[in-house]
This record gives structure tokens, sequence and C-alpha cells, in this order.
């Protein structure tokens, strides 16, 4: 599940101090969703020490505080430096502690600073894929300068041509004529007007002004064919 977050994030290089249940683990690659170019870069180490040593420098994650004097970041802060700091060409690392009980004392002493996630103290466990996963993706936004766009969006289609709309217009206007909408006479100006701004400010696409004619046409269609009931049921009582 690491190597998963990982590469939602385009990170790939994970190392494993004393896997619990040794490596490789088939459990491990069926559990990555196909980030198998994580898993088989994956790098093995005795201690902690060892994990890090060719690293310039490291954060250590962790929920709980520790009895020491090292600089506290959120995973936002930490981010931008850690991006700061490989653009000045230092080698940089995380670590993350145990499933069961994270990093223990010494371990933490190793790093150079802590970092820390915002959760609810009352309940501040994460599991190591959930801890990876909000790291790997504060890393990623430090990187986009601001951008929080999404990585895709619906395409909106182009407002339709004015002339489709004056169409509209007119197509409403009289069949609103036909059912005596605009009465008084005197306000008819103003209510067609004002017909008029709403549609021209919901910015219509050619496909929904089209849309909206099918509709008016079915009500004068419906408004039609009762007409023609009535007349037929009011010849046949005078008859």
């Amino acid at each position: 599940m690491v190597a998963r977050a990982m590469a939602n994030f385009s990170l790939a290089d994970l190392r494993l101090v004393n896997p619990r249940d040794g490596w490789p683990s088939e459990k491990a690659r069926a559990a990555a969703s196909r980030a198998d170019h994580v898993i088989d870069s994956v790098r093995l180490f005795d201690t902690v020490e060892a994990a890090v040593a060719d690293l310039n420098f490291v954060l250590a994650t962790t929920a709980r505080p520790r009895d020491s004097f090292k600089p506290v970041r959120g995973p936002e802060a930490a981010s931008l430096d850690l991006r700061r700091r490989i653009a000045d060409g230092e080698r940089t690392g995380i670590l993350f502690g145990r499933e069961r009980w994270g990093l223990n004392n010494h371990e933490v002493g190793l790093a150079d600073e802590i970092v820390t996630f915002p959760v609810d103290p009352d309940f501040a466990s994460l599991n190591i894929a959930q801890a990876v996963l909000l790291m790997s993706y504060a890393f990623q936004v430090a990187g986009r300068e601001g951008d929080l766009s999404p990585r895709f969006a619906a395409k909106a289609p182009a407002p339709a041509p004015k002339q489709d709309l004056f169409r509209l217009f007119e197509h409403l206007e009289a069949s609103l004529d036909r059912a005596g909408y605009f009465f008084p006479e005197a306000k008819r100006e103003v209510l067609a007007q004002n017909l008029r701004t709403m549609l021209t400010k919901a910015g219509l696409s050619e496909p929904e002004v089209r849309t909206l004619r099918g509709v008016v046409k079915a009500f004068d269609h419906e408004a039609g064919r009762l007409a023609s009931g009535d007349e037929s049921e009011a010849g046949e009582t005078g008859a």
C-alpha cells in the first residue's frame, strides 16, 4: 500500500529496514496494485543508520511529542523545505515507523526534523500507507507553486451563437403570447426583457438551446392538442 501511495505522486525510492515478512513479498506486490516499478526498486537495509547514510537531510514522522528539541513542522511546510533542499542538490528522505507503534526515540533521534500531521489528538494513529499518502500529496502540492487545480476537468461547451439564442427568444415569447403570459400588455416589454436577461446570463451552449426549443415545442404541441379537444367537445355539446 505504501508503494501504491508513492506511485500516485511520482515517488519511487522506497527503502525498507528489516521488513517483518521478509523480501521479496508477493503479498506486497499484489497490494501495490501495479506499482511494480516501486516494488522492483526497493532497497533493503539492516539498520535505519544504513538506510539514511547517503542522505543530507532526514525527516521523521511521528504523532507523539518527543523529548527533544528538534524542529517540528506540518507536512506542507516540511514539503516546501524538502523541495528547496532538493533544488539545492541535497539528498533527502522521510522516515516512517512500524505499522503498530511507529518510530522509537533512537530512530527519531537520527532525523534532522520532525513532521507531524494535524490529526485529531484523541485519535492520532495513522497506518503507514495513510502517512505516506498524506506526505506524498503534500510533497506533490509543494512542487506545483500553489496550483491546486484538478488533474482534469470537464470540457466546457462554447456558448451558442447569438442567432440561435435570438431564435429561442422569439420561439419562447411567441409561445408565451399564446398562453397569455404577457399580461397586462403594458408589462410585456419588461417581462420579455427579464426572460432574455436570464437566458443570456445562463451562457447556454448550442445543444442546450436546442433542448430548450424542443421543450417549448413540446408544450406548444400539448397546448394545441388540448385546445383541439376542447373545441370538439364544445361542438358536440352545441349539437
